[in-house]
């Protein structure tokens, strides 16, 4: 199905990856008839993660689809542009106003292979190397683990720390992507943050990081996104 009107999503990466970790998602989407653009945010503080999504948005046209990873959960619920139709939530973080993403992020137990995560000197989180492996993405092919080891980018702990505002799930239509093999956020605490958000649900049988390792899932979440709020 193509779409009507030239509509665009806006994919925001989570911590420790860049735009590149949607490689597998752009093409599909493209050739669906959507606009593609992969907001490359800084990974500093909340507040500037918002800012750099904000001047994505600003580049488009038309109604605008905003796709957030993990972490990147809590910077799309600041899109509350008139023109974002749609949230859509790929095993993401997604506070309410005036939480933190750390509460969220250690609102249950931690998975046996998590990784052990602390600030570097200057206030940045780095992932292991063998993080990626055993919690990241332990259904990546030895490929895309080089590569993402090869590119992460840390977060830092102003980012996690940093009360989120009035998100725009409570208004805005929202899907979520509950990743049933996720060992760095806790699915238990992936459906309670869907259920909260009232968002439509689809729960599937991978790990964190499914748009390395089941882009046809997450393409599927996003496509019934737009096409369910884009004409």
């Amino acid at each position: 199905m193509n779409f009507t009107e030239k509509a665009t999503v806006v994919l925001v990466h989570g911590a420790w990856a860049d735009g590149s970790s949607w490689q597998a998602i752009i093409r599909p989407l493209q050739e669906c008839g959507l606009n593609v653009i992969a907001a490359p945010i800084p990974l500093t503080s909340l507040s500037d993660d918002a800012g750099a999504l904000k001047r994505t948005i600003a580049r488009t046209q038309g109604s605008v689809v905003v796709v957030g990873h993990a972490y990147a959960g809590a910077v799309i619920a600041t899109a509350i542009d008139e023109r974002v139709k749609a949230l859509v939530y790929i095993a993401a973080l997604a506070p309410d106003e005036g939480e933190t993403v750390a509460e969220v992020f250690y609102k249950d137990e931690s998975h046996p292979m998590a990784p052990e995560l602390a600030p570097d000197a200057d206030g940045f989180i780095w992932m292991p190397d063998e993080g990626f492996a055993n919690a990241f993405a332990q259904n990546a092919t030895q490929e895309q683990l080089v590569i993402s080891r090869a590119v992460q980018r840390p977060i830092a702990v102003r980012s996690i720390q940093e009360a989120a505002p009035a998100p725009a799930w409570k208004s805005k239509p929202t899907w979520y992507l509950v990743a049933e093999d996720d060992r760095m956020i806790n699915p238990k605490t992936q459906r309670f943050m869907a259920r909260r958000m009232n968002a439509t649900v689809r729960s599937l049988l991978v790990d964190h990081t499914p748009l390395l390792t089941a882009p046809d899932s997450v393409v599927d979440i996003i496509l019934e996104a737009a096409r369910a709020t884009i004409s």
